[in-house]
């Protein structure tokens, strides 16, 4: 409603993970250097932590939009709550792969026998798991063997692991030991700073295509922080509302009235 009223080519603060609207704060830079590095020097086993609605996904998209297509294969997985079977034809569909094994074995023999033919030809495979807190004890265990896949000079498969806090406790589990003990790149991504929060909402509404209206206030700000706690999923929610609120004024100023609107509207909705 106030996208043509206050002169947006877009939505500035949908919550799809768009690539184009990553803001990188130090946390986020912090984060993704950590995936460049780990795959670039082939560690093997990555693993990358935040809560929900902090922006993983979204990095995520933007990390493989940076590595090269014409060097690296990449398998995304979404759904993470399938049986190593799944798990292993969900990474050759993938790689592209149309005709699959039908028994573990057979598959876990056609995914190194796929990795070994691309390596030949000079590529590197990236396996990211989302959602990784979900994973079945099975399913990390099936993994883990993957990651044994090898030649004399490299690892097959670069694989990230990527989740909410709780796979932290998922991986601390005496069971899964030597997961972890082959987990060589670790970073926590953290929610925005007040600073970092305010650099976000411009950020989006700039490239949104804003001209300086609405502006927000001091204290719009400090209410939006306080009531986002700097995780960017519920900073664009509030945003969204508070400007809603705003329009209906017909200001170009969004308050801390708008602000505290929007959070009692979501508190309401959660309740």
């Amino acid at each position: 409603m106030y996208q043509s009223f206050y002169g947006f080519r877009e939505m500035p603060f949908n919550i799809t993970p768009d690539p184009r609207f990553l803001y990188l704060s130090p946390t986020h830079q912090e984060a993704l250097q950590h995936l460049k590095y780990g795959v670039r020097e082939k560690k093997g086993f990555i693993v990358l932590v935040g809560e929900v609605g902090c922006g993983k996904t979204t990095l995520c998209r933007r990390f493989l939009n940076e590595l090269d297509p014409a060097h690296f294969d990449t398998a995304l997985i979404l759904n993470p709550r399938i049986t190593e079977t799944q798990m292993l034809k969900a990474i050759l569909t993938e790689l592209g792969e149309t005709k699959l094994a039908r028994s573990q074995n057979d598959l876990v023999a056609q995914i190194n026998r796929v990795l070994l033919e691309r390596i030949e030809k000079g590529r590197d495979i990236v396996l990211i798991i989302d959602e990784a807190q979900n994973l079945s004890f099975e399913v990390l265990e099936q993994i883990r063997l993957l990651s044994n896949l090898e030649t004399d000079k490299q690892k097959l498969l670069q694989i990230v692991l990527m989740g909410q806090p709780e796979l932290k406790d998922v991986l601390a589990k005496e069971e899964l030991r030597q997961l972890r003990q082959r987990i060589l790149v670790h970073y926590e991504l953290h929610p925005l700073a007040a600073t970092d929060m305010d650099h976000y909402i411009q950020h989006r509404l700039s490239l949104a295509g804003g001209s300086g209206r609405p502006s927000f206030t001091k204290w719009a700000l400090r209410a939006l922080h306080r009531g986002s706690g700097g995780i960017p999923r519920i900073v664009n929610n509030l945003c969204d509302k508070a400007m809603l609120s705003s329009f209906i004024r017909e200001s170009d100023e969004v308050t801390y009235w708008d602000v505290r609107r929007a959070i009692r509207d979501m508190k309401n909705l959660t309740n």
